[in-house]
C-alpha cells in the first residue's frame, strides 16, 4: 500500500500496529493504531517493538543503518555517521559525557560514511547525540552504501535545482540555503553558529517546543532558558536580559503541539538592541503560510514534512535571511556548520515533491480549518488549539495575504485520562510519529514525545491526554465523519 492508497485506506486497525507508513524501505513512520501500543512502544514492550516495520529515523535505527554499522564492526555498539566531522563530534560527545572508550572507525574521505565503536553505556549517549543533532545517515543512502556505492557527498544538480526552489519560497539566494540531512541537523546547524558568534553564552526557547529543540540547546549548548508560556514575553526577555547575555533566541512559529506563536513584533526590536539573533523554525507553517523575512535571522526548517509530503525521505534546511542585519557574520558560520550532507537520492525526492508544495499547502491548509472548525462545536471536545485561535494576532501578522493556517490541529476531549484512549482507538486514521504526510496522521502527542517527563510537560500548560492531527489531503467531510464518529463513542 503506498501514500496514495492511505488516503482512502488508513492504517488504523489493531492488526495494523508496526506497518510502516507508507509502504515503503524508506517510511519515517509506523502504525501504532491504539494508545497501549504507544505505551508500549515508549516502554519498550517486546510485544509492541517486535511488530514495529519502521520508525522515524532519528528515534529509531533502522535496519539497513544497522547494516551498514555491522559493515564497520561486529560490536553491537556502533553507529555511522554521513561524515568524518560527525562522526567525530559523535566520538567527542560520548568520550565527553560518559567516560567511556569509544574510537572512529572509517575510510578518511571527509564526507564519506564513517563510524563510532564504543561501549553498552557510550552507545547510550551515541544514540542520544543521533536523535538530537539530526546527524544521520539517511536509509537511502545506507542503501547505497551496502550496494557498494557510496562516494563522497558532492553538491549535484539536484541539490542546485532544490536550493533554487527553495530560495524562491523564501525569496532569497541560492546560496543562502543550506541543506542538511534532517531539520534537527539544520537547527544544531544554527544553533552552533549562534554559539561560535557569542560563546559562553546561553540561548533562550519561547513557547514549549519539539521535543529535541530544547534537548538541543541544553546538550550542545551552554544551557536555555525556557518560557514556555507565550504571555509577556517582551517582559520577560527585557528581565532575563538584565541578568545575562544571550547567544540566540529561538521559537517555532507555531509551536508544536500547542500551536501558538511567538509575537515577534514584541520581541524583535528588543532581541536587536542586545543584539541577539533570532532562529525560527517554520516546519508547521511553512513559507507559503507566513513571512518571516523581516523578522528571522535564520529559518531552519524540515524538508520530511511538507516540502516533501511523501513520508519515505528524511532532508532539512537552514536559510539565511539576506535582510538580517547579522546576515554577514551569520552566513560563514551557517556554512561552516551545515556540512553539506543530504543525500542526492533524498534530495531528488525532495525537489520533485516540492514543485507541488505551494498547492498541496492550500488543501492542507482547508482541511486543517475545517476540522479545527467542527472540533471545537462538538461536545465531546474540552479545547481546540490552532494557529487561528492560539496568539492569533502574533500568527496574523506573519501570514501571507494568500496564506492560511496549516493542517496541524491538536484537541483535548472532556475527562481526557478516559476518552481519549477512547477516541484514539476508534479514529480511522493512520496513526504514528510524524506530520505534513499527505494522508492525515493522528497520535497522542504528548504520551509519544514526553512520555518520561509527563508532570513538567503539564506544569508547562500541555495537558498529556491531548491528541493531534496532522490534516491530509483527503476530502474534507470524508475526514470530518471518521473524526465526528471516534468522537460519538464517548
Amino acid at each position: 500500500m503506498n501514500d496514495s492508497d492511505l488516503l482512502a485506506h488508513p492504517l488504523w486497525e489493531p492488526s495494523d500496529l508496526g506497518r510502516p507508513l507508507p509502504a515503503s524501505t524508506h517510511a519515517v513512520s509506523v502504525s501504532l493504531p491504539r494508545w497501549e501500543d504507544v505505551i508500549g512502544y515508549e516502554e519498550k514492550k517486546p510485544a509492541v517493538v517486535a511488530r514495529l516495520q519502521a520508525g522515524y529515523p532519528r528515534f529509531v535505527v533502522h535496519t539497513l543503518v544497522a547494516a551498514v554499522a555491522r559493515r564497520f564492526s561486529e560490536q553491537l555498539e556502533c553507529l555511522p555517521f554521513p561524515s568524518a566531522k560527525t562522526a567525530g563530534m559523535a566520538l567527542a560527545f560520548v568520550r565527553q559525557t560518559t567516560g567511556e572508550p569509544a574510537r572512529l572507525l572509517g575510510p578518511g574521505e571527509a564526507r564519506q560514511i564513517h563510524a563510532v565503536e564504543t561501549t553498552p553505556t557510550g552507545y547510550a549517549a551515541l544514540r542520544t547525540f543521533w536523535q538530537h543533532t539530526g546527524l544521520i545517515v539517511s536509509t537511502r543512502r545506507a542503501e547505497a552504501f551496502l550496494a557498494g556505492n557510496a562516494p563522497e557527498v558532492v553538491e549535484t544538480d539536484m541539490h542546485r535545482s532544490l536550493k533554487a526552489q527553495l530560495a524562491g519560497f523564501y525569496d532569497c539566494d541560492p546560496s543562502d540555503v543550506f541543506l542538511c540531512p534532517s531539520g534537527m541537523a539544520a537547527q544544531f546547524a544554527a544553533l552552533q553558529a549562534t554559539i561560535e558568534r557569542s560563546p559562553g553564552r546561553k540561548t533562550v526557547q519561547l513557547g514549549f517546543p519539539y521535543v529535541d529543540t530544547l534537548k538541543q540547546q541544553q546538550k550542545f549548548g551552554l544551557g536555555a532558558t525556557l518560557f514556555a508560556r507565550l504571555d509577556n514575553l517582551e517582559e520577560k526577555l527585557r528581565d532575563l536580559l538584565t541578568r545575562e547575555r544571550l547567544a540566540g533566541c529561538f521559537c517555532e512559529i507555531p509551536g508544536n503541539p500547542t500551536l501558538g506563536s511567538a509575537d515577534v513584533r514584541a520581541i524583535g526590536p528588543v532581541l536587536r538592541e542586545h543584539r541577539i539573533p533570532l532562529v525560527v523554525d517554520d516546519t508547521v507553517a511553512t513559507p507559503f503560510n507566513i513571512d518571516l523575512s523581516r523578522d528571522a535571522d535564520v529559518v531552519v526548517t524540515s524538508l520530511t514534512k511538507y516540502i516533501a509530503g511523501t513520508g519515505d525521505v528524511m532532508g532539512g534546511a537552514a536559510i539565511c535571511n539576506p535582510r538580517s542585519p547579522y546576515y554577514s557574520v551569520l552566513k560563514p558560520l551557517i556554512a561552516a556548520h551545515a556540512e553539506p550532507l543530504l543525500w542526492e537520492s533524498d534530495a531528488a525526492i525532495i525537489d520533485a515533491q516540492a514543485h507541488g508544495a505551494p498547492e498541496r499547502m492550500k488543501i492542507h491548509n482547508a482541511n486543517g480549518l475545517y476540522l479545527a472548525e467542527r472540533l471545537r462545536g462538538h461536545p465531546a471536545v474540552e479545547r481546540v488549539w490552532y494557529p487561528k485561535w492560539e496568539f492569533k494576532e502574533a500568527y496574523e501578522a506573519l501570514r501571507r495575504p494568500e496564506g492560511g493556517w496549516g493542517s496541524l490541529i491538536t484537541f483535548l476531549p472532556k475527562n481526557p485520562e478516559v476518552n481519549s484512549p477512547k477516541i484514539y482507538d476508534a479514529l480511522a486514521y493512520c496513526k504514528g510519529p510524524s506530520l505534513g504526510t499527505v494522508f492525515t496522521l493522528a497520535c497522542p502527542f504528548t504520551i509519544m514525545a514526553h512520555y518520561t517527563e509527563l508532570d513538567w510537560v503539564e506544569s508547562c500548560g500541555v495537558p498529556s491526554h491531548l491528541i493531534r492531527i496532522s490534516a491530509g489531503l483527503e476530502d474534507s467531510e470524508d475526514l470530518w465523519k471518521r473524526l465526528e464518529a471516534a468522537l460519538n463513542v464517548v
